[in-house]
């Protein structure tokens, strides 16, 4: 319970990497937010469950496109008209839209530049109001807020045919170090996960055969995929007042993928 009173949002939740760390929060004693963007049965569904296991939280299900600034201001309206408080933003919410660099649309690159850059910064600006706003809350955190951006190896790795996925993810490493530099005085903490490859439905193409399970662990060198739980493990130590000195930082949950595996040997 080491998230007990706390009120976390966790962005794009319904599903995968978000939805386990809704979970998790839960579990830690947070009230939850869970936002979702198409699919409401889900969302509905992980909040029913949640409320089934928690003992003195509670669950608030909402929907927004995290690139719409009038859906982020009413998701936060939200949370606070419930809660009276934010303490913890899970910025999760992203997308791959994939196309050879050449061929890549311009709508192509902005929906995936809305969503993974320009909605972690419109998310993470409004739960900076309101951390400032409330102030750090006594017997709570040692933080006035939590701000934890999903970012992906890819913020360093280069990925041929992802230009705007890759682009997204390298800017969004010097938004959450720039934010944490900003915002340190007033004890707010920024970070962001790296996950590598996890084992979700957006890349079950390449995970549900032999051969390409084999293909994906060559660039694993621990040997095994990663599960939800591993980022929503970090998420949690994170998000908790165990990790009261670290900010600015990205913690990659990726079995070692970006620690360049082709060198192995010779390289």
């Amino acid at each position: 319970m080491r998230l007990l009173n706390q009120t976390c949002l966790v962005t794009g939740s319904s599903s995968g990497i978000g939805k386990a760390i809704a979970r998790k929060m839960a579990m830690e004693g947070a009230n939850v937010i869970i936002n979702y963007y198409s699919d409401k049965t889900s969302a509905e569904e992980l909040a029913h469950d949640l409320e089934e296991i928690s003992v003195d939280n509670e669950m608030m299900v909402v929907k927004g496109d995290v690139s719409k600034q009038k859906d982020v201001d009413n998701i936060l309206r939200k949370t606070i008209d419930k809660f009276g408080a934010l303490d913890i933003l899970v910025s999760n919410s992203g997308i791959q839209i994939d196309a050879p660099s050449h061929e890549l649309t311009l709508e192509q690159w902005n929906r995936v530049i809305d969503v993974n850059l320009t909605g972690q910064f419109l998310c993470a600006q409004a739960a900076i109001k309101c951390f400032l706003h409330q102030g750090i809350r006594p017997n709570i955190s040692k933080a006035m807020g939590k701000i934890i951006h999903m970012s992906s190896v890819h913020e360093i790795i280069p990925w041929a045919g992802h230009l705007n996925y890759a682009s997204s993810k390298g800017g969004l490493l010097m938004l959450m170090k720039s934010l944490a530099l900003e915002y340190g005085k007033d004890k707010i903490r920024v970070n962001s996960i790296a996950p590598g490859a996890i084992q979700t439905a957006i890349n079950e193409e390449v995970w549900s055969s032999k051969k390409g399970m084999e293909n994906l662990l060559k660039l694993i060198p621990y040997g095994r995929i990663g599960q939800v739980e591993d980022v929503a493990n970090a998420a949690v130590w994170l998000a908790s007042d165990e990790s009261d000195y670290v900010t600015g930082t990205t913690i990659f949950v990726d079995g070692g993928m970006s620690c360049y595996p082709g060198f192995l040997d010779n390289g």
